[in-house]
């Protein structure tokens, strides 16, 4: 029952996560209208058989730009999951596996950076190196990677002590060997849960700087920023809110239960 309970929300997490996809390639190759386009005479209309998601106070179609806005936000979190995860792998391995004041020095560090709140560091760098979407990415690139590292480390000591390693280490195998060959390849259920999760927290990341206005700028669009601009119409047109706020969801969701249905 256990299994099957965690296959359900393996499939619907994968349906989720499909359908955000599936909008975010539509929009590289087409949209509606042009998301950047202002008309003056469609400012805050409701949804219509033209404008099914309705116009924003510029007049610009809300369906095209969360099309594009889906890209963007996807782009940031995907780009700062591949920081954390490849930064964070060859960290917790190299301290998993080695040991010793190598790994006391590092994961110390790792655990002072790991004492932030991954957005309070980004902020933190973001105020550094200026706003905008790589300075972003590269801010909640350095915040996720101690996280990773920790995950990776942890399954590194398991591993490394087993029976199979030892006997790989008799006949012997070099360290890199030991390490791409049997132990890499051992941790790939963690990190795949740990790269889905990974991406949950980006989106929300990524969706919350840009609603704050440090992410991406306008007149791009990203989720985060569609939130941030349609608040101060949130009573007289909600849906300019609400629809990017369904994508996000959708997109949350379908990695939390991607990711739960993948757990031991």
């Amino acid at each position: 029952m256990k299994d099957k309970n965690k296959r359900v929300k393996f499939i619907i997490g994968c349906v989720l996560t499909g359908l955000v996809f599936i909008m975010m390639l539509s929009g590289i190759f087409y949209t509606p209208f042009d998301p950047m386009e202002m008309d003056p005479s469609t400012k805050l209309m409701g949804p219509t058989l033209s404008h099914i998601f309705g116009c924003d106070n510029f007049g610009r179609d809300i369906f095209s730009r969360v099309m594009v806005g889906v890209r963007e936000t996807m782009l940031v979190a995907g780009s700062v999951v591949i920081i954390g995860t490849l930064v964070g792998t060859i960290v917790g391995t190299i301290t998993g596996y080695y040991g010793g004041w190598l790994d006391e020095i590092i994961m110390r560090l790792n655990d002072a950076v790991l004492a932030f709140p991954s957005v309070l560091l980004a902020l933190l760098i973001i105020g550094l190196l200026g706003g905008g979407r790589n300075p972003l990415i590269l801010a909640l690139g350095i915040a996720f990677v101690p996280s990773f590292a920790r995950i990776v480390r942890g399954e590194v000591l398991r591993i490394r002590n087993l029976d199979f390693i030892q006997c790989v280490k008799l006949y012997g195998a070099s360290d890199l060997r030991i390490i791409f060959v049997h132990i890499l390849p051992n941790l790939k259920t963690v990190l795949l849960s740990s790269v889905l999760i990974g991406f949950n927290n980006a989106v929300l990341a990524e969706a919350g700087m840009s609603y704050l206005g440090m992410g991406v700028q306008p007149p791009n669009p990203s989720l985060g920023r569609m939130l941030s601009e349609a608040q101060a119409y949130i009573f007289s047109n909600p849906l300019n809110a609400i629809f990017p706020g369904i994508v996000i969801v959708m997109m949350i969701l379908g990695f939390s239960l991607m990711a739960g249905g993948l757990e031991k």
